[in-house]
């Protein structure tokens, strides 16, 4: 991830592209990132599925989910984007309508999959920023070191193992995912699980 210097509002960054790179913006700033290698994409497919599933199960569904990076306003003025791999936003927060363009409101639940090219200082700012702007709950999935950690607004930091288990907590309650899932290349294992958490 590099800066180049360049001041930029939201609005401006809509309609900015660098081709073949991720972008936000950080107080005014460009960010630009490297895209995902596949395994970073295979595991945020997992997680969406499973979020998906489970949040689908309910009548009406608890939310949305959304993926690929979806662009939320965290700050104006200057202006901050963040986009996270997966989101989670409750049914009573959405607005009425499509949101067009970036999303004005913040996510109950980020989930960020860490690449080997993320630096770590420049991945706690990143959850500095998601944790200021309200979210209730941040999952930081590290596929190399085969863990997550659980970030919550009162500063608590959980680290989990690839034996333990991602919990919806508060935000997405009976909502559970066995990290061995993310990293297993057992594809009947993983089917079987999302089955499990779908009938909760």
């Amino acid at each position: 991830m590099a800066g180049t210097g360049m001041l930029m509002t939201a609005d401006e960054l809509l309609g900015y592209e660098v081709p073949g790179k991720r972008t936000e913006l950080r107080r005014g700033h460009l960010l630009v990132h490297e895209p995902p290698g596949f395994e970073h994409a295979d595991i945020v497919a997992r997680i969406t599925t499973a979020l998906v599933l489970h949040v689908r199960a309910s009548t009406p569904p608890l939310g949305r989910v959304v993926a690929g990076d979806p662009g939320f306003r965290l700050e104006r003025n200057p202006d901050t984007v963040r986009a996270p791999d997966v989101a989670f936003v409750g049914r009573n927060r959405l607005p009425p309508g499509p949101v067009r363009g970036f999303a004005d409101f913040v996510p109950d639940l980020a989930v960020e999959v860490r690449s080997p090219s993320d630096r770590t200082g420049e991945l706690l700012v990143k959850v500095g920023d998601w944790l200021n702007a309200g979210v209730a709950l941040l999952w930081v999935i590290d596929p190399v070191r085969r863990c997550a950690q659980v970030y919550r607004p009162d500063g608590l930091v959980t680290i989990l193992g690839e034996s333990e288990t991602l919990m919806g907590e508060t935000v997405l309650p009976g909502f559970t995912l066995a990290l061995s899932t993310l990293f297993d290349d057992d594809e009947a294992g993983r089917v079987r699980h999302l089955r499990f958490t779908r009938a909760q």
